[in-house]
């Protein structure tokens, strides 16, 4: 019989080890609810053990529910967009997310076989409070994310119903969120680890807009020897210590990604802050296997798209394409954290068939951590220093933390694809006075200062 560690101390989140996760500061409570308006509820379902009985357990599964705009999504809707990285899993609704760029439902994540229950259960949740939808209002499809579980539980029993559903919306609420073995997360297993929901947030500085962005993860994905912990490779010595131990051999396991934030962005620019969930995912060891699935969902609180309106047009606030480049960062950075989050809090659990997941060995981490601290303690720098030399350093505002306010933060000196700025050429002024072939032909230019199309003012 193989002897399997385990740890048996208290379980921390991944910043309490003192891991290396990045430069920007997180939100208050290091979660996604530290984008305003967004709330986080589960519903945990733990019973029976011994024999897969079909139907009957043992049951390790859940829901948790993401509630954009304090549940008020249906009538106030907000932009949203998403990714595939790898499309062995699915998302219900984000068919038509994509084609809308709108969030208009909850959020729900829950194992592959609970979709359908957990899609009707907020349907028939939406519609108790919004009577009118598919008469007076359009039809939905609720956005509902799936992972495989069926290691620990007994998927095919199909022990999620339409009151767990209801369960996870009212227990969604602000501040902490719970994370490891609850909601969705409850039968999740992360590289040969007990995996789950992990969360964890970023609040940019002002002079990079001040704005805040959350990532949720249900993490379900990865083999042991790939995990990376803060990019330490702890996977390949714990891989040592485990050798023998039984795993999931079957399945590749799957992750979803939610994200907020309430930098006004539109649908593309969702689309591509998603894409970059995608290396945060890769930073803790995935590759995104052939039978995984790596998908991601966000959404954008700056802008409320009403459903009712006498209005033509409405009015959305945008952020720069230029100016995403602080947000990509920290969505890596927010993504990374979460899941070493859900993998740092879970505990150990034993289901279906005598299943062992074992949790992540904390003292080991901690033994890794220490032996580099020498290390971090060499390089580590506050943001907005800089080693290069001054005349070589980049613009005063650019890329640092400190009592800069947005008014006082240079434009953007970043030239992206939509061409050279202007002037493409020189002002007819400028030609003349360096006495260029074809100067005395150019019509002179209006003078400094003259609002006038021509030089006469008149109409050309």
């Amino acid at each position: 019989m193989v002897h399997i560690p385990e740890y048996k101390g208290p379980r921390v989140r991944a910043r309490e080890l003192g891991l290396p996760l990045g430069r920007f500061k997180p939100g208050k409570y290091n979660a996604i609810t530290d984008v305003e308006g967004v709330l986080v509820g589960h519903c945990t379902l733990i019973k029976g053990e011994g024999p897969l009985r079909p139907g009957h357990g043992p049951v390790r599964t859940g829901v948790t529910a993401i509630m954009p705009n304090m549940g008020n999504i249906f009538m106030e809707r907000m932009t949203g967009g998403g990714f595939v990285l790898n499309g062995a899993g699915e998302v219900s609704g984000m068919t038509q997310l994509m084609e809308w760029g709108l969030i208009e439902t909850p959020i729900l994540l829950t194992n592959t076989m609970a979709v359908g229950a957990v899609s009707d259960g907020v349907a028939r949740h939406l519609v108790e409070r919004y009577p009118g939808i598919g008469d007076e209002h359009d039809v939905i499809i609720p956005v509902v994310g799936e992972c495989d579980d069926s290691w620990l539980n007994d998927i095919s029993g199909r022990h999620v119903r339409e009151e767990h559903v209801f369960e996870a919306i009212r227990n969604a609420a602000s501040g902490p969120v719970a994370e490891g073995n609850v909601g969705g997360g409850t039968g999740m297993v992360t590289c040969d680890f007990k995996g789950g929901i992990g969360t964890s947030s970023r609040k940019l500085p002002e002079v990079l807009g001040g704005y805040t962005l959350g990532v949720l993860v249900m993490s379900n994905f990865g083999k042991m020897h790939n995990l990376r912990v803060g990019g330490l490779p702890v996977g390949e010595v714990l891989a040592e210590k485990f050798k023998g131990a039984p795993t999931r051999g079957k399945t590749y396991g799957s992750i979803i990604a939610v994200v907020a934030t309430d930098a006004p962005l539109l649908s593309h620019q969702i689309n591509r802050l998603c894409k970059r969930v995608g290396l945060g995912i890769g930073r803790v060891g995935s590759y995104a296997a052939h039978g995984s699935g790596e998908i991601v969902v966000g959404f954008s609180t700056a802008n409320i798209i009403p459903r009712r309106t006498q209005k033509m047009v409405y009015k959305l606030k945008l952020l720069l394409d230029q100016r995403l480049d602080p947000l990509y960062e920290a969505v890596m950075e927010a993504t990374e954290e979460a899941i070493l989050n859900a993998i740092c809090m879970a505990t150990s659990m034993t289901g279906a068939n005598g299943n062992h997941c074992p949790a992540l060995p904390l003292d080991e981490v901690r033994r890794f951590v220490d032996a580099c601290k020498p290390i971090f303690a060499s390089v580590k720098k506050r943001p907005q220093q800089s080693s290069a030399p001054a005349s070589r350093e980049r613009p005063t505002d650019e890329d640092r933390e400190g009592e800069v306010t947005v008014s006082t933060a240079r434009p953007t000196q970043v030239r992206g694809a939509e061409g050279i700025p202007f002037p493409t050429r020189p002002a007819p002024d400028d030609v003349e006075s360096r006495g260029e072939p074809g100067a005395e032909q150019a019509p002179s230019g209006p003078s400094e200062g003259s609002s006038s199309g021509s030089p006469s003012g008149s109409d050309s």
